[in-house]
């Protein structure tokens, strides 16, 4: 029996032996298209291949690749664990004709690697076609199927699109029969869970626009997509994919975890099977750099972790263990996808870190529950409103499930079609993001003619606009094209916004967190002149300069001088070069597991965002800054090749989490020789030539801006030379208020804020002699209720702590007592009331007294029932409200 491992290099190399070249595996988050969420199809990275707005060395191309589908039109979340080959992860194994070979080569290609190659029974297989591909049909019967086995369905089955826009074509399925020989029949194809597609030819033939209309490609082309598990569960003679070599390593180390017998282990093969998927799937979205969250990608990843993790307390386990089934597929599919294995360490801490968090908000859930339930409204219905129930379990964790047995064990029952409509509501909003959000075709239609007019006239070649910001900082060129408000226009006045089009340029376009440049174009003859305020990339190969027209008018076919604003690229580059310094600097510090999760070069400033647990010491950021600093007097130079990525990474430069690379990259090192570099990183941006040129780096602040992500920001340069001048300032200007020397402030400050402490405390004692004394004026308003002493007055207390004093010396000279105080703090009322012990068993509860008297003053509180508080808005009706506590206790104890 062939392993999975041997299936997918099997594939590989027979479309390598005829002539694909492997491209390998996009990240799972689609870098540059918001018209998705998850790569969801070999086809994604292709895209704009196929759309012909980008040109790629080679015309086939065959990929293993990684891919989600958990929203939107390709939801299957639902179906995982009781579906038997229902998966959130799966991988998509594809070959791919970029204008090369059409439907002829496909369908042979798809025969020759099922039949010839691994030997499938043709008496199993069943080809489907779109009901008027008469040509598909044939090839098929040419090919060596049998007419009966060839069926046609419509638009529903075998017609393919990604989406409800984009590149999109007839289709030719091929469907593997499972069940016994003498019970097939045609009409189970499409129908019966016997009948499996394993392998779609789409042959993309046209581009559908938010209208509907079908526009044909420039050059039609195949795309191949057949499920790797489905085919895996066919070779190893499997009737559903969890019984694969792809996930048994997974159910094999839960089983050995919680000591389950066979018997055990079929018996809850759910929950088995919701492990390993969802293991899977966390694996891999953590090591493409997705973190949980609460919206987008990292809301999914979220959503899954605590899925699985829910899964397995129903299962038995009383500790966190995602981490150890995720490891178990990193031993599994980690020869094949290298990242799985040297980004192992963090996916694993960042998996063991959120299980860790979603088990505390299970204690946390049942707390707030048991408050829920506690309310008069809701004590009083015996339901729990499903919003407060939706609640729960999206801002807390804390599944609907558990919700309902909780609430059961007490006599309560849940709306759960209020928490459905919530969840609705909350899936709208979290399927928002992956729905298509690219501009309209039509808008860049002015674009892409433009483009292709200036190619067929030699003004660009196939590559498009030449970008020369590496090499110069002006460039003579002309103005090729002008575009007014997206409309291609002939000439434009002094005033005008346009957009410039040159067949050269040295602008940086913003990409990678560099900004882009700024600058001027200028005629030769001084003419006219234009401030150039952006550069933007609309359509591949295209880019265009902002700006205004400042003086002149400036035309098509004139000459012109394009410069950018060399100071400010400087700066740029300074803050550019930093981030590196920066990011060796916390590995160096913190640890390996650190990488760059987003950025911002700038010329004012740097913002880098990178991943780790928990904040930085004083210690570690001191060390941090000191080393970036230490490698900018050490004047390393700064060196740029152009290089293959696998020879790159061999060579050890850092790729980042989710970047999409070419076959040719070019690699940034910093330091004397390639064996002794500070650093080396993948990066397409601009930097210096030495380190020294970066002046001083100075770290302005640190912190969390989501789960397991860190933000440091950061000045270089003259930014950071000025903000040491103003703090160089500030310290003498404190010295002077201060009347110490500049060594002496800490000092002095420290003599300044002990003494305050010292009058703070003196304050607090003073207070408190106050609130005792007023204590025997308050003790003779006593009122005795049955066998209580109840007192409710408005005191004079300068904060919560010395009301809530107040209120235990009070209880401590009456015994059994209720006692209610009021007093105002920065205009704002306030409540506070303690019961005794006794009394609560008597039906005084101090939580039931805030919430009767609180509405009085304009506010809302509650607490436990020997003590609780209330703040409102309306501080001329406390005495109001502590008028109604006299009558309400009365009415508890007569």
């Amino acid at each position: 029996m062939m392993t999975s491992s041997e299936i997918r290099q099997k594939y590989i190399d027979f479309f390598v032996e005829n002539g694909h070249t492997l491209v390998p595996s996009s990240s799972l988050a689609p870098m540059g298209d918001p018209t998705l969420l998850f790569t969801n199809a070999g086809m994604v990275q292709f895209k704009d291949t196929f759309l012909g707005t980008e040109k790629r060395p080679y015309r086939r191309a065959v990929t293993a690749q990684k891919c989600m589908r958990v929203s939107g039109k390709h939801n299957d979340l639902e179906n995982v664990g009781p579906s038997p080959r229902h998966h959130t992860f799966f991988e998509m194994l594809g070959n791919f004709s970029f204008g090369d070979y059409f439907k002829k080569d496909a369908i042979a290609f798809a025969w020759r690697f099922l039949v010839t190659e691994l030997g499938l029974d043709v008496n199993r297989l069943w080809f489907t076609v779109y009901r008027t591909d008469d040509e598909a049909a044939q090839l098929w019967v040419e090919t060596g199927a049998a007419p009966e086995r060839v069926l046609r369905f419509d638009e529903k089955d075998n017609f393919w699109s990604m989406g409800d826009i984009g590149p999109c074509g007839p289709c030719s399925e091929i469907h593997y029969y499972l069940g016994d020989l003498a019970q097939q029949t045609s009409a189970g194809v499409n129908v019966a869970d016997d009948y499996i597609e394993i392998w779609n030819l789409v042959f993309m033939q046209y581009n559908r626009d938010s209208q509907g209309t079908l526009t044909p490609l420039p050059r039609p082309s195949v795309d191949t997509g057949m499920g790797f598990e489905r085919l895996c569960l066919v070779l190893q003679g499997k009737q559903n994919t969890y019984d694969t070599d792809l996930f048994q390593p997974i159910f094999d180390h839960v089983q050995a975890a919680l000591h389950h017998s066979a018997e055990q282990r079929a018996e809850k093969y759910i929950s088995y099977r919701v492990i390993a998927d969802h293991s899977r799937a966390m694996a891999f979205l953590v090591g493409d750099g997705v973190l949980p969250g609460n919206a987008g990608r990292s809301y999914v990843l979220r959503m899954l972790l605590r899925r699985a993790a829910r899964f397995g307390v129903k299962l038995g386990f009383q500790q966190p263990f995602l981490a150890e089934t995720v490891d178990a597929l990193i031993r599994t599919m980690g020869p094949y996808y290298r990242e799985l294995q040297e980004r192992r360490d963090f996916i694993l801490r960042t998996v063991r870190l959120e299980e860790e968090r979603f088990r505390r908000t299970l204690t946390t859930g049942e707390e707030l529950l048991q408050e829920i339930m506690a309310r008069p409204e809701v004590a009083a219905s015996r339901l729990i409103p499903g919003v407060e129930a939706f609640k729960l379990y999206d801002t807390y964790g804390f599944p609907l499930d558990l919700t309902r047995d909780a609430a059961k064990e007490a006599g309560f029952t849940v709306d759960e079609q209020g928490f459905q409509q919530a969840m609705r509501q909350q899936k709208e909003r979290a399927r928002s993001v992956a729905r298509f959000a690219a501009a309209d075709n039509a808008s860049l239609r002015g674009y892409v003619d433009t483009l292709e007019r200036l190619r067929d006239e030699g003004v660009l070649d196939s590559q498009g606009v030449e970008h020369l910001y590496y090499e110069t900082t002006r460039v003579p060129t002309s103005v090729a094209a002008l575009f007014v408000n997206g409309q291609a226009v002939n000439g434009a006045p002094t005033g005008a916004s346009v957009e410039v089009v040159a067949p050269a340029t040295p602008f940086y376009v913003e990409q990678g967190g560099q900004v882009s440049d700024t600058g001027w174009i200028r005629a030769d003859d001084g003419a006219w002149e234009m401030q150039v305020n952006d550069v933007r990339r609309p359509v591949p190969g295209l880019t265009v300069h902002v700006g205004q027209v400042l003086r002149g008018e400036i035309k098509v076919g004139a000459s012109a001088l394009v410069s950018i604003d060399e100071e400010r690229r400087l700066d740029i580059m300074r803050n550019h070069t930093a981030t590196h310094l920066l990011h060796a600097a916390l590995r160096q510090v913190l640890g390996a597991h650190v990488h760059q999760a987003g950025s911002l070069v700038a010329p004012d400033r740097l913002r880098f965002d990178f991943t780790h647990g928990g904040g930085l010491s004083e210690d570690e950021r001191l060390r941090i800054e000191q080393g970036v600093n230490d490698a900018i007097l050490m004047n390393y130079p700064v060196t740029a090749t152009v290089t293959t990525y696998k020879a790159a990474v061999a060579a050890g430069a850092m790729a980042l989490f989710g970047e999409k690379y070419g076959d040719e990259v070019r690699m940034i090192r910093i330091g004397q020789a390639p064996d002794e570099a500070v650093s080396k990183e993948l990066c397409g941006g601009t930097h210096l030539l030495e380190t020294g040129i970066i002046g001083l780096f100075t770290i302005l602040a640190e912190g969390s801006i989501g789960s397991g992500i860190r933000r440091i920001e950061a000045l270089t340069g003259r930014g950071s030379q000025r903000y040491a001048q103003q703090r160089m300032m500030a310290l003498r200007r404190t010295a002077g208020l201060l009347g110490a020397s500049e060594d002496g402030v800490e000092a002095k400050a420290a003599d300044v804020q002990q003494t305050m402490q010292d009058l703070q405390r003196e304050v607090a004692r003073l207070r408190q002699q106050i609130a005792k004394r007023d204590i025997e004026q308050i003790l003779a308003q006593a009122t005795t209720v049955n066998g209580a002493a109840v007192v409710a007055a408005q005191v004079d207390a300068s904060d919560v702590e010395t009301l809530r004093q107040m209120s235990d010396w009070l209880r401590d000279r009456l015994g059994s007592s209720v006692v209610v105080l009021g007093a105002t703090f920065a205009g704002r009322p306030n409540l506070i009331a303690a019961v005794t012990p006794d009394l609560t068993a008597r039906g005084v509860d101090a939580g039931q007294i805030i919430r009767a008297i609180a509405p009085a003053i304009g506010g809302g509180g509650g607490g436990r029932p020997t003590l609780a508080q209330a703040g409102g808005k309306d501080a001329s009706k406390l005495p109001d409200a502590l008028a109604l506590v006299l009558p309400w206790v009365e009415s508890k104890l007569s």
